[in-house]
């Protein structure tokens, strides 16, 4: 872990190189106050040489100008390096997140990822730039502190020293308390962003179905379990703090009580003794920066932990050797697949299909029978457990992943628009398209006229998830942009299910055009639509029950005639 933090800092060798410089002069600097005031007191005030006194308060005025202009280098500069650290691990995460398999966002809540994407990763880059400059100019200041105490009075000093053993077994007997703690506070919060991440994008369910309520107690569940949390945390915070304090004033009173012997005895002198009592701070200041650092430190580990385990996620890969296809020709084969979301507990069993070049093939079955997890392996969104699917002859996993995409275009019951313009939305399918190619593509989808409608057209900001459009603008829209991509391969899952009879045939109409020329595997609800098909098959608990055309299947009098038959009595 140790190694991954380090492999951050090195693009900013030079602003940390002088951070550390600047801190360390800094340091230096804080020293000069006890030796002039020793020098004062010692020689310059009994001797009555004012102008030497003169002289060393200007010097001093000087060096805190010095000091001034360090400070602000320390706090800018360092700050710069540790955000553009953040900013490189963020670019890392959002990176690795894109590889990431379906499977994951299955397991994780879009709320948790972004909590660690960003209040962790603060966490991080305050770690970053305050770390080391804690730990090493903080470990040069108690040394040098240390050896300047020992030239006043080596025995007052070595009193002192002895106590921090007291203040270190303190810190290591309360830090793994606070770091669970920490911990478990990290994980309330990812807990409150996930309930308010999903209570926001669903405010128009709460707000439809009057649950305003429930969510509010759904939020302050999680809100209890935050507070609770760092109760915890802070409970031990507290314990840490006021311990480690108590220690730092008892050395007060050691200094105060021992060197008040000294000077009686005889053993330091009124100007040594004074000067030690305004220096002690040097050697305590540092020693309570490392202690309160822990605090720090918790936040920055705890986080980068939790980075850490995103980093750790298994990616998508192609496996070694995987060959870029070029355009499919579009024939589809399943040989024997069983595929399983959850081990031992497989979805579809000994799936056998073969989907010929151009033709339309329509699943069907009840819900849950295994036809949009068909779907999703074309793609290769989900891992096969057994058996094999082949696109022109070849397996899918010898091909790799990018290349296999590009070649199938997917329209789904629920459509995901970005908040961006209708245009961007519909470049989404291809990004290199020129307007005249949006423009087409909008037209097939039978959409063009609405959008010249608007006053801003094609330039039209749609809102978060496509929220000023209606249902089927949505699903044209989402048309025009697979009529853009223009694949071989076509996945319609449930693309008209949640429409309205007269938009169903509307979006039929731009559907129909999409599949022209393509393979194409429907998903479909209403059975009236794929009457035509060139093969059903029926799924019924992931096994094919039923495979042939629609009268043939109708002659079968078995479930899809059942279904059939139920769809034309209700219609």
């Amino acid at each position: 872990m140790l190694k991954k933090f380090i492999s951050y800092y090195k693009p900013h060798k030079l602003i940390f190189t002088l951070d550390m410089l600047a801190s360390l002069v800094v340091s230096m600097i804080a020293i000069v106050y006890p030796i002039v005031t020793r020098t004062m007191l010692n020689d310059l005030i009994p001797n009555r040489n004012y102008r030497m006194v003169v002289i060393s308060g200007c010097a001093l005025l000087v060096l805190y100008v010095v000091r001034m202009l360090l400070n602000y280098f320390i706090q800018y500069y360092g700050h710069v390096m540790g955000v553009r650290m953040q900013a490189q691990m963020r670019s890392d995460m959002f990176n690795h997140l894109e590889k990431l398999p379906y499977s994951f966002y299955d397991k994780n809540e879009t709320g948790k990822i972004m909590s660690r994407m960003t209040s962790d990763l603060f966490d991080i880059s305050e770690l970053a730039h305050h770390g080391p400059e804690n730990l090493i100019i903080s470990s040069i200041s108690i040394i040098t502190s240390f050896v300047y105490l020992s030239t006043i009075n080596i025995w007052l000093t070595l009193i002192i020293f002895v106590c921090v053993p007291f203040l270190l077994l303190i810190s290591a007997k309360l830090r793994k308390k606070m770091r669970a703690a920490f911990m478990q506070s990290r994980l309330s919060i990812a807990e409150i962003n996930a309930s308010l991440e999903s209570s926001i994008s669903g405010i128009r369910v709460t707000k439809a179905f009057t649950n305003v309520e429930k969510e509010k107690e759904k939020f302050e569940i999680g809100n209890e379990s935050f507070v609770n949390s760092r109760k915890e945390a802070y409970d031990a915070m507290g314990k840490f703090h006021s311990s480690t304090a108590f220690i730092t004033d008892v050395f007060n009173v050691i200094v105060l009580i021992a060197g008040g012997f000294f000077l009686y005895s005889g053993a330091i002198g009124f100007g040594d003794y004074s000067a030690f009592i305004v220096s002690v701070n040097l050697f305590i200041s540092p020693v309570m920066t490392l202690i309160n650092f822990t605090e720090q430190y918790q936040n920055g580990v705890t986080g980068f932990e939790r980075f850490l385990e995103i980093l750790a996620e298994e990616p998508e890969a192609d496996i070694e050797g995987a060959e870029d296809m070029a355009r499919a020709e579009g024939h589809i084969q399943f040989v024997g697949v069983t595929s399983a979301y959850e081990e031992g507990r497989d979805v579809i069993r000994g799936i056998d299909l073969d989907i010929e070049k151009g033709k339309t093939y329509a699943l069907v079955g009840p819900s849950g029978g295994g036809k949009t997890t068909i779907c999703h392996l074309i793609p290769a969104f989900y891992d096969i457990s057994k058996g094999e699917i082949r696109i022109d002859g070849k397996d899918i996993r010898s091909l790799t992943k990018t290349s296999l995409r590009r070649n199938i275009g997917i329209v789904q019951q629920d459509v995901y628009l970005f908040n961006a313009s209708i245009k961007d939305n519909i470049l989404y399918g291809r990004l290199d398209a020129t307007d005249e190619e949006v423009f087409e593509a909008a037209k097939r989808a039978n959409i063009h006229d609405y959008i010249m409608s608007l006053p801003e057209g094609y330039e039209t900001n749609i809102g978060e998830r496509g929220v000023k459009l209606s249902g089927g603008q949505k699903q044209r829209l989402s048309i025009a942009r697979v009529f853009l991509k223009n694949p071989p391969i076509l996945i319609l899952d449930e693309a008209t299910s949640a429409l309205d009879n007269t938009t169903e045939i509307l979006i039929q109409q731009s559907l129909n055009e999409l599949c022209k020329g393509r393979t194409t595997i429907v998903v479909a609800h209403r059975l009236s639509t794929i009457k035509n098909a060139d093969e059903i098959v029926v799924i019924e608990d992931g096994v094919i029950t039923e495979k042939g055309t629609h009268e043939d299947l109708i002659a079968l009098d078995k479930t899809y005639a059942h279904l059939y038959s139920l769809q034309f009595r209700e219609d």
